[in-house]
């Protein structure tokens, strides 16, 4: 058996499981909210620059799914084509940095005009991302001609944290925040095959922000 061949064999046989995840959800509430026939919400994250402050685009479109689907389901605008009807305002060059600076760009009337036109509530702007804190041990592979295999064991921490501003398009004020946190540590061990346990941190805070997102803005 050739070397790709071997590879593709112990890659083809590796079974992906749980790691463990711990997440916590909290929010505070400013004021009142609903949603009303026609009002929409619209999940957007820091565009600002590229840099390591980005909000992931993929925990954005997780939320957002979320959101959509189930009991209670609201109606949510995609980011993008939000960004795109609201050109320039929200394209990464020229989008606000934080919530505070949502005042002075909502009291643009061609934007207030715009946003009316789509019926747009609320506005919901997370910050946060998902990074590694923590990492150790160690994996050997090797192939020879009677076969071959791994060995040893890998261990690393993820912690996923984010915050999210809900902006309420009709009073022109925040309404509250919810914060999401989950820390999962995943494993690899490996006695000929690697086993992975995946802890699914991002997913973790994903889900219980968008659950507190919809009961938060129906339910207010």
């Amino acid at each position: 058996m050739n070397r790709s061949v071997l590879i593709f064999a112990l890659l083809s046989v590796t079974v992906e499981l749980t790691g463990c995840v711990t997440s916590t959800v909290q929010q505070v509430r400013e004021a009142s909210t609903g949603m009303g026939d026609g009002d929409s919400i619209v999940i957007l994250g820091r565009r600002d620059r590229p840099s390591n402050d980005e909000t992931e685009l993929n925990f954005i479109n997780c939320v957002s799914a979320n959101l959509a689907k189930g009991g209670q389901a609201v109606s949510v605008i995609d980011e993008q084509v939000f960004r795109d009807a609201m050109f320039p305002w929200f394209e990464p060059r020229t989008a606000p940095v934080n919530t505070s600076d949502l005042p002075e760009l909502m009291s643009t009337p061609v934007l207030a005009d715009r946003l009316r036109e789509i019926g747009l509530r609320y506005l919901v702007w997370i910050d946060g991302s998902t990074v590694r804190t923590d990492s150790g041990g160690s994996m050997t592979c090797s192939i020879t001609s009677a076969g071959g295999g791994c060995f040893g064991f890998l261990s690393w921490e993820n912690d996923s944290s984010y915050e999210a501003t809900v902006w309420d398009l009709r009073s022109g004020s925040s309404v509250g925040k919810i914060s999401s946190d989950a820390v999962g540590t995943s494993y690899m061990p490996a006695i000929v095959v690697p086993l992975p346990f995946i802890a699914r941190v991002q997913n973790s805070a994903c889900t219980s922000m968008a659950g507190q997102l919809k009961t938060f803005i129906t339910n207010g």
